[in-house]
């Protein structure tokens, strides 16, 4: 899995265009249940996502009961809830579900796959950021079952594309200090080109369920400028990043800092929101 993005797709779908089953993100355990190591940055850095997105998942919903799936610290579930939604969280690293707890999310720690409902029903089962941690068949079949007819279920990402320029020196710094991982091809087009690609694997898991009307596809596009600090916050809570040696993690961020050192300071990041979404059907 590339350090950037920490979503999909996996490694080898970043340098070759291919699916590596064996490699898909839910399997890589250790990485999705690593997040909890810095929560606090993770709750600070994580960027934000589109309240227009938000309004649609809500007003395309029979009512305002929400799973948050993956809920890691609540940064979603707490826009939910600002916006009126009763929202549950359910995360497999009691370290972010805490501190999720503390921001005012309700949150039951476990694997989604694993979970007990208990006979609790949903309007909405959402996931931000979080649905390729979740096996994709037994994903759909556990949100179809916990959902109402008419509720809606969607996983929806962040891609993220920095000015032209600074992309390819972005690249350059990939190359140069992990030569041998395909991070540096991930900069090599826009991120949504690939994120677009896991929004149809998605698609076709809830489509096998039986349960679910057609998938769509939604997308919001917003920007959000950012400061040299502010990246390199943001860098070390993607996927896979902490995981390598304490030398390459600092020559990365340096690399990175001066990069954005070079086009000023300053850069306005392009966001592009997607979002695979389905109705549950009447039984």
């Amino acid at each position: 899995m590339a350090t950037l993005p920490s979503e999909p797709p996996t490694s080898s779908e970043a340098g070759t265009g291919g699916y590596d089953r064996a490699r898909a993100p839910h399997l890589q355990r250790q990485v999705a249940e690593g997040f909890g190591a810095d929560a606090g940055r993770y709750d600070r850095a994580r960027p934000t996502y589109p309240a227009d997105l938000l309004d649609r998942i809500i007003t395309a919903s029979p009512g305002r009961e929400v799973l948050d799936v993956g809920c890691g610290t609540g940064i979603c579930a707490r826009l939910f809830q600002a916006a009126g939604c009763r929202v549950l969280g359910v995360d497999p690293d009691p370290r972010m579900a805490e501190l999720a707890r503390q921001g005012g999310t309700e949150t039951e720690v476990a694997k989604f796959e694993d979970w007990e409902p208990a006979g609790r029903t949903f309007d909405a089962v959402i996931a931000a950021q979080a649905w390729h941690w979740v096996d994709p068949a037994a994903g759909a079949a556990k949100a179809a079952a916990v959902l109402r007819p008419g509720g809606r279920l969607a996983a929806f990402w962040n891609a993220f594309d920095p000015p032209k320029d600074l992309r390819e020196a972005f690249a350059e710094v990939f190359r140069r200090v992990l030569p041998d991982s395909p991070s540096g091809g991930f900069w090599a087009r826009p991120a949504v080109d690939g994120y677009r690609a896991g929004c149809a694997r998605v698609a076709d898991a809830i489509r096998q369920t039986g349960a679910f009307g057609e998938p769509e596809e939604w997308l919001s596009c917003w920007e959000r400028p950012y400061t040299r600090d502010e990246w390199l916050d943001l860098v070390p809570t993607t996927g896979g990043f902490t995981q390598r040696p304490e030398p390459v993690q600092q020559e990365l961020l340096g690399g990175l800092g001066a990069a954005v050192d070079a086009a000023g300071g300053t850069f306005i990041m392009s966001y592009a929101t997607i979002a695979a979404t389905a109705v549950r059907l009447a039984a």
